[in-house]
């Protein structure tokens, strides 16, 4: 039937996330904070919901305790209602006893859940991309093309065009080649989709819609381990793959970098993106948490969470996460401060860090940084950032592309200064 009760979506749970590093040191990269009190994994999930798809599976296998955690203390359906969210971590099996391979060889793995929940139609989806998208709309254009699968495509400029799987669609919308992350000028020539626009081209978003019987058929008759890189490039001529248009905000969260930007990019006044949407909220844990504190401070665009405490500080152009606590004299630029899991005031162990409060001690200047959840940084500690393309690593501090990342639960003992060494205050 072709109804949204008969597609499951499908969440890749990500792999070993080392482009994130030391972000996913702790925990899977779908479970990374985004936005000072979400994860990233809220996104899907929540596009789902909005959308009216609520059979729900998320693939998990590296660092997973903290995404399950919060997956089960987030989502909770009512019994009166047919959807679910499931996890399905990689397990060894009689027929398969290593780890997923690619996102093809997990969904593989787990064919035997996808036949199990009596679908029509499955959704393939990332966890770790920031995008509002109503899948809806993408299933209807699927059932309107009589489709075997669906790819939803972005539009792409040259420069970018190798960075993404290039699709090439024909009159019809239908997708009639395909050219992974193409560099030569005779391909780029070749792929070009729309020629009255600077974005000439469409790019793969990761975002797929099989038919259920057409998914398995495919998986069960090869060995492909990654659906960008193998299924779809394969499928294209031999099976009826579209190409369904998004032209929306969409970003791929899967470096410091694009961490780092669109955080800050939720911050500006004219920014591509809004958490802000009353008709397609981003849901997430719900925490009973007081009202930040906030005393003789100076804030320009500044995200600001619940639960923190922040007295005669200055900030901007930052996220600041859930209850941090910011202390006088420090002023924070360019940064993401996720904040912290609790606040510390009555635990033993916060004199049993070298003297340094759960935090961000006094008279601190933090410019063009990310502090992971926990962090301690004593008083009158200097960051600033680093040249892009920079890469460091130290005990307590690490270098990505320029941007300084203190690690979760670090102590930063007072009077450290993390900047190149000829850069004058």
């Amino acid at each position: 039937m072709r109804t949204l009760e008969n597609i499951m979506a499908v969440i890749m749970g990500g792999g070993q996330g080392a482009r994130l590093y030391p972000l996913t040191q702790e925990r899977a990269k779908p479970a990374v904070p985004m936005a000072g009190k979400y994860r990233l994994i809220d996104i899907p999930i929540s596009n789902c919901i909005n959308s009216g798809i609520y059979k729900i599976a998320v693939l998990t296998q590296f660092n997973s305790v903290s995404l399950h955690r919060h997956i089960s203390n987030t989502y909770h359906f009512d019994v009166f209602h047919t959807g679910w969210i499931q996890i399905w971590a990689a397990e060894q099996t009689l027929d398969h006893r290593d780890w997923y391979q690619g996102t093809a060889d997990a969904v593989r793995k787990q064919l035997v859940e996808i036949k199990s929940a009596r679908v029509s139609y499955v959704l393939i989806l990332a966890g770790d991309h920031l995008y509002r998208m109503n899948y809806a709309e993408m299933a209807q254009f699927h059932w309107d093309k009589k489709a075997d699968m669906t790819v939803a495509v972005q539009p792409v400029s040259r420069k970018d065009a190798s960075r993404f799987g290039i699709l090439k669609r024909d009159k019809s919308e239908r997708i009639v080649r395909f050219a992974e992350k193409p560099k030569e000028s005779k391909i780029l020539k070749e792929m070009v989709s729309r020629d009255h626009n600077k974005e000439l081209y469409f790019g793969s978003m990761g975002i797929y819609m099989f038919n259920t019987d057409a998914l398995c058929e495919i998986m069960e008759s090869s060995d492909f381990d990654d659906f960008g890189k193998h299924v779809i490039p394969s499928s294209v001529g031999t099976r009826d793959v579209y190409g369904f248009y998004y032209d929306g905000f969409w970003a791929d969260i899967g470096t410091i970098r694009s961490f780092y930007e669109n955080n800050l990019v939720l911050t500006e006044p004219d920014r591509p993106f809004s958490l802000i949407d009353e008709g397609w909220p981003i849901y997430t844990h719900a925490r009973f948490l007081p009202s930040s504190e906030v005393e003789n401070c100076k804030m320009e665009q500044v995200l600001l969470t619940e639960g923190c405490w922040i007295k005669d500080a200055e900030i901007r152009h930052s996220v600041i996460g859930l209850r941090s606590q910011i202390r006088s004299g420090v002023k924070i630029i360019d940064s993401v401060v996720m904040g912290a899991d609790y606040y510390g005031f009555f635990r033993k162990e916060n004199n049993a860090k070298k003297g340094v409060a759960l935090g961000i001690g006094r008279n601190c200047r933090i410019e063009g940084a990310i502090i992971d959840k926990n962090a301690r940084i004593g008083e009158g500690v200097v960051i600033k950032p680093f040249p892009r393309g920079t890469e460091m690593e130290t005990a307590s501090w690490i270098v990505r592309d320029g941007i300084v990342v203190i690690p979760k639960g670090t102590t930063i003992l007072p009077g450290t200064r993390i900047a190149p060494d000829k850069q004058i205050d």
